[in-house]
């Protein structure tokens, strides 16, 4: 097999080889390829709880529960023809088992008051063969409709195309602020494609699940990687965690606040929940101690004589400081805070402990200037470095 043929397709974790197969194209299911793809941790466990209902995953972000009402032997990875509005449609088994259960309780799909959408076969090298070539018309399809769109006026932003199965229906998927009116523009791309036509609004964080990127991190984007439901994202969650309240360092590439600004606000909280609140100074013998920082996650809060300096700080734990403030409320005072001991500053520690990461700095060379005995700087003869007499100053 010649790798050059291989085409990896990530929007629906397959890989297409060319000139392979029956009828020229052979597909084949690639879970690491998949995008917001599921691990099937109940792999091998057979309790007989949805023997019938499968995961199958079409293009992105949509998947969907189908029955298989003809017993067939249907697994994981197998492309399947399926049940679609108006025709049929192609996917891929992505779920099969116990876990197909857990998974329709986590969506709240219950399976007494659902009616699913049946699984009519395997699909065969001909379905695979129109399966691509409707895929080969989504990106050329994108462009024109954004077109058409600018050229109808239309204040919207069309980010995605996906093609169905057999090529009779394409869902456009778009990103507007307001509300489009789609009449002339259903119209005009039903006589420009000849195909059936579904508008999909998205948001601005689906539509990066979507295309997909890198983050700031360095890794895959977690909207393209494994959320599928998106939560509500506020300011509150990056003041809790002490964070500045920078626009440029907060958005991510969607133009939203980053969706990982949620994943340690319950950490931080419960820490918050334990650590007291200073309305004042605390009171001590030899003067009044004010709040300057606080560790929130070590539970440590600093405190300094100088409420306008942080040069000399004082560490106390959350426990003690409420101690100290339940003494000031019935008039008493500690002796100072200067005999607590000062904080150790953790030094960093390579992972063979060895070695110190100051190694890379280069060290600093003092430049030592010789002396100039006379005006001309070179033994005050007044000559030049190429030995020519300096000119006399006027």
């Amino acid at each position: 097999m010649d790798k050059e043929t291989i085409r990896y397709d990530c929007f629906r974790g397959c890989s297409v080889v060319d000139g392979g197969g029956e009828e020229g194209v052979a597909c084949s299911y690639r879970a690491g390829c998949c995008k917001l793809s599921d691990r099937n941790w109940l792999n091998g466990v057979d309790d007989n709880t949805c023997p019938d209902i499968f995961e199958v995953r079409f293009k992105n972000t949509r998947k969907g529960f189908y029955i298989n009402d003809s017993q067939q032997k249907i697994g994981e990875g197998d492309m399947v023809i399926v049940e679609a509005a108006g025709g049929h449609d192609l996917g891929i088994v992505t779920l099969a088992g116990p876990i197909v259960a857990r998974q329709m309780a986590c969506k709240g799909i219950s399976r007494e008051n659902t009616e699913f959408r049946k699984i009519y076969r395997k699909a065969k090298p001909l379905d695979i063969q129109k399966w691509q070539e409707a895929i080969a018309r989504e990106h050329e399809t994108m462009i024109k409709a954004r077109k058409i769109a600018a050229e109808l006026g239309l204040e919207m932003k069309i980010g995605d195309v996906e093609f169905q199965g057999d090529g009779s229906k394409a869902i456009f998927y778009y990103i507007a602020d307001g509300r489009v009116d789609f009449r002339q523009l259903i119209k005009v791309f039903a006589e420009e494609f000849r195909i059936r036509i579904e508008m999909k609004q998205i948001g601005a964080r689906q539509e990066a699940g979507l295309i997909g990127g890198l983050g700031v991190c360095g890794r895959e984007l977690c909207c393209a990687n494994y959320i599928t439901s998106f939560q509500s994202i506020s300011t509150s969650a990056a003041r809790c965690q002490d964070l500045s309240l920078n626009p440029q360092k907060l958005a991510g590439q969607c133009g939203k606040l980053k969706c990982c600004l949620n994943y340690e606000v319950a950490t931080y909280l419960d820490a918050q929940s334990r650590i007291p609140k200073v309305q004042g100074p605390l009171e001590f013998e030899d003067g009044l101690a004010y709040l300057r920082k606080t560790d929130i996650l070590r539970e440590i809060m600093y405190f300094s004589y100088d409420k306008n300096s942080d040069a000399d700080l004082y560490a106390l734990d959350a426990e003690e400081v409420r101690e100290i403030l339940a003494m000031n409320r019935v008039g008493e005072k500690p002796e100072s805070l200067r005999t607590e001991p000062e904080p150790v500053t953790p030094e960093f520690v390579t992972a063979v402990g060895d070695d110190s990461i100051s190694r890379f700095d280069a060290p600093k060379r003092k430049r030592k200037r010789a002396r100039s005995k006379g005006r001309g700087g070179n033994g005050g003869n007044g000559a030049r470095r190429d030995g020519k007499p300096r000119e006399p100053r006027k």
